[in-house]
């Protein structure tokens, strides 16, 4: 700033000598010099502050690209989720829970065919009063099925997503951690047969097995016990008027 200074006043064109003192025009010329001095600073300092700022805001070279060929898998995902071990057992104590109320809709339902076929078979010995009677408790037996199913249906549904929700998470994670530990550069769900955009892959890319072992490894839950031959398959889904799985 300095030299700065010395150089500007160097460079100012020579004013004559006057007397000394507190004149107007003294002090006009002294502003007039002490601007152009910081003027002339200023300048100096704009363009390295830019330079400055260019390079930093310059965009790094972009790493390279690499030329590895594409490796691609394919997995049924949600098979996936509901053959974990976690999921089968999680299942089977969602079974447990509802079992009383689908024994309660059972219940229920065997008192409205019962009930039903005593007013088709009995109708032309009963007098109108009992009639309208039998035929209004029917009614009435008949609207608490259909609640007491669609309740119980629509709480068993909403527990079978918040399960599958939590394992299903769970299970991404493993899948993406083995996709990157084998070399995987894409990974495709082939189990969604509305709207899978597979439409071929040879048997080595389905991983849907690994997956499923490498889960079970990581959550070291045991496998379930394995199923009667009169008791039904695990499956997400139920059947009216009970709230139970469907059978595979």
């Amino acid at each position: 700033m300095t030299a700065v200074r010395e150089s500007a006043v160097a460079w100012l064109p020579c004013y004559p000598r006057r007397p000394s003192g507190t004149s107007k025009e003294s002090q006009i010329l002294m502003k007039r010099l002490l601007l152009f001095v910081f003027f002339l600073a200023l300048t100096s300092v704009i363009p390295a502050v830019s330079q400055t700022s260019s390079a930093a805001a310059a965009p790094k070279p972009a790493a390279a690209t690499s030329n590895a060929p594409a490796k691609v898998a394919v997995v049924a995902f949600q098979a996936a989720v509901t053959q974990t071990n976690e999921f089968q057992r999680s299942f089977a104590d969602l079974q447990k829970k509802y079992d009383p109320r689908r024994q309660q809709i059972k219940t229920l339902s065997d008192e409205v065919d019962s009930l039903t076929k005593q007013l088709q078979d009995q109708t032309t010995q009963m007098t109108d009063e009992q009639r309208i009677t039998r035929t209004r408790t029917l009614d009435e037996k008949k609207k608490q099925l259909d609640r007491d199913t669609q309740d119980a249906q629509s709480d068993f549904q909403g527990d079978m997503q918040q399960l599958m929700n939590t394992v299903a998470q769970k299970v991404g994670a493993v899948m993406t951690d083995y996709a990157e530990k084998h070399g995987y550069t894409l990974v495709l769900d082939a189990g969604d047969q509305q709207n899978s955009t597979v439409l071929y892959a040879v048997p080595s890319t389905d991983i849907t097995r690994e997956v499923i072992e490498a889960y079970n490894i990581k959550s070291g839950i045991p496998a379930p016990p394995a199923q009667g031959a009169n008791e039904p398959a695990s499956g997400p889904s139920v059947d009216a008027p009970q709230p139970q799985p469907a059978s595979h």
